[in-house]
């Protein structure tokens, strides 16, 4: 299965570009499917038709959908949010606060994980566009698995048996509620959900980032950090998609300052981003609404190009033996010394980017040596391991 991520910040138009994108692959007879992930769903707008979970075909081979996450949630959830609100009522929360503050802001959204890696599992379809939430919510989306496998794999195992260790003991000198099995076999369940999603969705060969723009200084300026945040996870962008150009026939002199303005932003967004293909799309005279008028937008963008394609490849991870040791490059587009904080712990590996941190687990070659050194080339950095850990210490 293609999938295909569109995101971009909110007002963008990523809905109008994800749904001329699933249309144009869907018109080569590829079977198709389009689903939303943003909790603000537009699809059933941008298609004039009533969606739900059930998949409902919009056009000719093109299927499409809005998620449910909370009932998703209630489902998977129920366990956890019971011994969390039991621990709030102990605190002296009442039993509304208690229900509310059980339940993870967004933690909904990631459901929609769930159900990708469940189209991608099944194989009914051959295509996948997920018109994504606004790209804050989106990165806060792509980020959990990887923080959610470290804690599994980690941390998980060690509490589960600490906990069935104290509990005997602990029921002795407190009422605070444990987490019983019941708990933890439900945390299993939450990540059985997810696991494996990562693997698909920074799988190159599969699955593609889309960015959609505007030609503003601000939607220019939260693309370039989505786009280095995008790489750290590790997550491949293979086009951009500037919309709403205001078109050549536009003569009228109330419009030519801001013309002026979309062109020096669109050289902006050329310089930054290239050679990741930068597609567009003209503002058009009226609301973009139903097949016909998404079909044309389709056809704007790609004209000649196959929408369904990998446009560009690039490993955002690279691997490399040097003659004292290996280099590990990390592409970081767009992020400044003063934005990176590097550190390793035994076979982990943490780089933070502004906001966001990712914990890298270390090939074993890579895991048993010492950094040396860490430079931004330009648009990567670039961290030399060339002593073993133990060479190391016995030199300090």
């Amino acid at each position: 299965m293609r999938i295909i991520l569109f995101t971009g910040k909110g007002g963008v138009g990523k809905t109008t570009i994800a749904s001329a994108t699933a249309l144009r692959i869907a018109a080569t007879g590829v079977k198709t499917l389009i689903m939303s992930t943003d909790p603000a769903h537009s699809l059933a707008d941008a298609f004039d038709k009533a969606l739900g979970e059930e998949s409902v075909e919009v056009a000719s081979n093109l299927w499409a959908e809005q998620l449910d996450p909370q009932r998703q949630l209630e489902d998977s959830w129920q366990d956890i949010q019971k011994h969390v609100m039991k621990v709030l009522n102990w605190a002296g929360v009442n039993e509304i606060e208690s229900e509310e503050l059980a339940l993870i802001p967004g933690l909904d959204e990631v459901f929609s994980l769930a159900d990708v890696k469940r189209h991608h599992d099944e194989g009914i379809y051959d295509t996948l566009i997920v018109d994504c939430a606004p790209t804050g919510e989106t990165l806060r989306l792509l980020s959990l698995p990887d923080v959610l496998s470290w804690y599994m794999e980690r941390i998980f195992p060690v509490e589960r048996r600490v906990m069935g260790v104290l509990r005997p003991v602990a029921k002795k000198v407190t009422t605070l509620p444990l987490p019983g099995a019941e708990v933890y076999d439900a945390v299993r369940r939450f990540y059985d959900r997810l696991d494996g999603v990562r693997r698909i969705l920074t799988d190159g060969s599969v699955t593609s980032v889309r960015l959609v723009v505007n030609p503003e200084r601000m939607v220019i300026a939260e693309a370039k950090r989505t786009f280095t945040y995008l790489n750290l996870f590790g997550y491949r962008v293979d086009a951009l998609v500037a919309n709403r150009l205001l078109p050549d026939t536009v003569s009228d002199p109330y419009f030519e300052r801001w013309k002026s303005i979309q062109a020096e932003h669109l050289a902006t967004i050329h310089d930054a981003f290239e050679p990741v293909p930068i597609l567009s799309a003209r503002l058009r005279e009226m609301e973009l609404i139903g097949v016909d008028l998404l079909a044309d937008v389709g056809q704007e963008v790609y004209a000649d190009l196959n929408a369904a394609d990998v446009l560009y490849e690039d490993d955002p991870m690279t691997i490399t033996r040097l003659d004292s040791g290996y280099q590990l490059a990390l592409k970081l587009p767009f992020a400044t010394r003063d934005d990176l904080e590097l550190s390793t712990k035994v076979d982990e590996l943490f780089v933070k980017v502004g906001p966001y941190r990712r914990t890298i687990m270390l090939p074993r070659v890579l895991a048993s040596r010492s950094i040396s050194s860490a430079r931004l080339v330009d648009d990567r950095i670039e961290i030399v391991f060339d002593r073993r850990a133990s060479d190391a210490k016995g030199s300090e």
